[in-house]
């Protein structure tokens, strides 16, 4: 929490200064009131001196205003303060987060950081903004009005005095306790999230297969775990306020016990006793402030925790040194050499894979769901490490190609790729800047340049994630994405199972002849889609049955053949 509190709050330190300055000053204000008032009663009223009280009525009225005024600025201040650095929390966060590996956004997952994006700083805000606020005023109004007791009866500041290291030992002891359990409480938050983000994504699956109950259950059963929870963390402070309360009360009857007896015995004057129960007022609402100072404390050093363990995530992609090859234009284009990989780094999910591209070269990769085809696509863009062997692009290892070089070098659409709530040209040009020739030819050689006309042209607003577009519509625009910069390496991971046969059909003759000097990198269901590859990697299981072309494997290979006689009916195909 210090290293967050020191990087974002340091450029408005002096903001932050002067607001608490004012934010002083009108405390101080507010501490004169009472003093004065006792001055009044005790030392003008005696002596019949009209314009002296008029005097001191206008100073009074003088503190309220500088007192009121003070804080309506500081306050001002300490909002823009807070609202000024939780942009810069959020904007570095939601940065951060998009530069996280694969790996460790599977390890956050992807509701925690959703949750520390928005209630986490939310969370930071309203500490900021109270440390401003209470951080100042609460112990200067605390400290403040028991030295001021002290200047008007020591006697009576000590009896209030008695109560206060009672006071401390609670809020400490219950702060301490409060703090990892409100982290529980996030924690639990995020499995909350997670099945609302699930509940949201599949609502139409839901309503499919009648399962809305069970969800509501499902949500019920989570959602009591975080009431739960939250009433544990809250628990523990929410003693914090009656214990104060009692405490500062029983010490308010001793002194209102001792002040009669005092005024009684002549020892002490009765402005004075007006003026201690009001600071005693005072002290008590500084009491209270302290309190849930503390309380927000506990809440804001767990989102703390929380947001630091994104921002200060270690690189585990780092660039290596990179090896001098020997003849680069000789090396293939894309190998893989005995590739090994696991996400749970206990059971193997790919096992000595190997495969050789040439330049323009177009491979295949057929398999079962789960066998690990879209696994060689994310490594190959490293998004995850592997764990032995090596890739290689052009004879360099890719752990030695920095990050934004070698995914520039990559056109690929994903098994469950993303459309944005933007026009047809912004979804296919996507920051890139590609001009709308690039964009029109780009979806001529996907089959999308009819459909988009169709639709009103490339101003045509697509929804979020494609709504208004059917399943081949959306694979098509999807394709023209990642044709549009003409890539070195394109990768279409199961991006034409909407497309009809004749369809597909056009679209691999289109880059063919288009793309004739991009490598290729097919994953497919259909056979066919694969069928003319120069080569077809057949997987199960994370192990390689079958390497070859289309014909070898028919010789070679029962599980693809088994696979072409189902979907093509059987005989070699022309």
């Amino acid at each position: 929490m210090k290293t967050l509190f020191v990087r974002y709050l340091k450029p408005y330190l002096g903001r932050m200064l002067l607001g608490m300055s004012i934010k002083f000053a009108g405390s101080v204000m507010d501490l004169f009131l009472p003093w004065i008032l006792a001055y009044v009663v005790d030392t003008v009223t005696p002596t019949g001196n009209t314009k002296a009280v008029v005097f001191w009525g206008f100073m009074m009225l003088l503190c309220s205003v500088l007192a009121i005024t003070g804080n309506v600025v500081a306050n001002r201040m300490a909002s823009a303060v807070a609202r000024d650095s939780t942009r810069a929390i959020r904007h570095d966060l939601f940065a951060r987060t998009l530069y996280l590996s694969n790996a460790q956004v599977d390890a956050f997952t992807v509701p925690s950081l959703i949750s520390r994006m928005t209630t986490d700083t939310y969370n930071m805000h309203r500490f900021v903004g109270m440390v401003q606020r209470l951080g100042i005023r609460a112990p200067i109004l605390l400290i403040g009005g028991i030295l001021v007791t002290l200047t008007l009866d020591p006697a009576l500041t000590a009896v209030l005095g008695s109560v206060l290291p009672f006071l401390v030992l609670i809020i400490v002891f219950r702060s301490v306790r409060s703090i990892p359990l409100f982290r529980k409480v996030q924690s639990t938050a995020d499995r909350m999230l997670q099945v609302v983000r699930e509940n949201i994504t599949g609502i139409r699956v839901i309503k499919a297969l009648s399962k809305t109950d069970y969800e509501i259950r499902r949500f019920h059963d989570v959602n009591k775990e975080v009431m739960r929870k939250e009433n544990k963390a809250n628990m523990t402070m929410a003693i914090v306020n009656p214990v104060v309360n009692f405490l500062l009360n029983l010490g308010l009857v001793l002194v209102v016990l001792a002040g009669a007896y005092r005024v009684n015995a002549g020892l002490t004057e009765v402005g004075k006793i007006m003026a201690f129960l009001t600071y005693f007022t005072i002290i008590l609402n500084a009491m209270m402030a302290v309190s849930r100072f503390i309380t927000q404390f506990s809440v804001a050093a767990a989102s703390a925790n929380r947001i630091v363990e994104v921002l200060e995530a270690p690189e585990d992609l780092t660039v290596l040194p990179a090896e001098e090859v020997a003849e680069p234009a000789a090396a293939p284009h894309v190998e893989f050499r005995s590739v090994s990989f696991s996400y749970n780094k206990k059971e193997n999910d790919l096992t000595h894979i190997d495969f050789v591209l040439q330049r323009g070269e177009t491979l295949g990769i057929l398999g079962p769901t789960g066998s690990g085809k879209s696994t060689i696509v994310q490594l190959l863009m490293r998004f995850y490490d592997i764990d032995s062997g090596a890739i290689l692009l052009d004879g360099r290892d890719i752990r030695t190609i920095p990050m934004d070089e070698l995914r520039s070098r990559f056109g690929v659409v994903f098994q469950h790729d993303m459309l944005f709530e933007n026009t047809v040209l912004e979804n296919i040009s996507l920051g890139r800047g590609i001009g709308l020739d690039a964009a029109r030819k780009a979806a001529e050689h996907a089959q999308a340049a009819a459909f988009i006309d169709a639709a009103g042209g490339y101003d045509y607003k697509v929804a979020a994630k494609g709504a208004n577009l059917s399943g081949g519509q959306k694979q098509r625009l999807l394709i023209a994405r990642a044709l549009a910069k003409t890539p070195d390496i394109l990768i279409l991971d199961d991006s034409s199972s909407a497309l009809d046969y004749k369809t597909d059909a056009a679209l691999r003759s289109r880059i063919n002849t288009y793309f004739a000097e991009t490598t290729a990198i097919i994953v497919a269901q259909r056979i066919s889609s694969i069928l003319h590859a120069d080569h077809i990697l057949v997987l199960d299981d994370g192990k390689a049955l079958g390497y070859g072309t289309h014909e070898e494997l028919l010789r070679t290979c029962s599980v693809y053949k088994e696979i072409y006689d189902l979907q093509m009916g059987g005989g070699l195909h022309e």
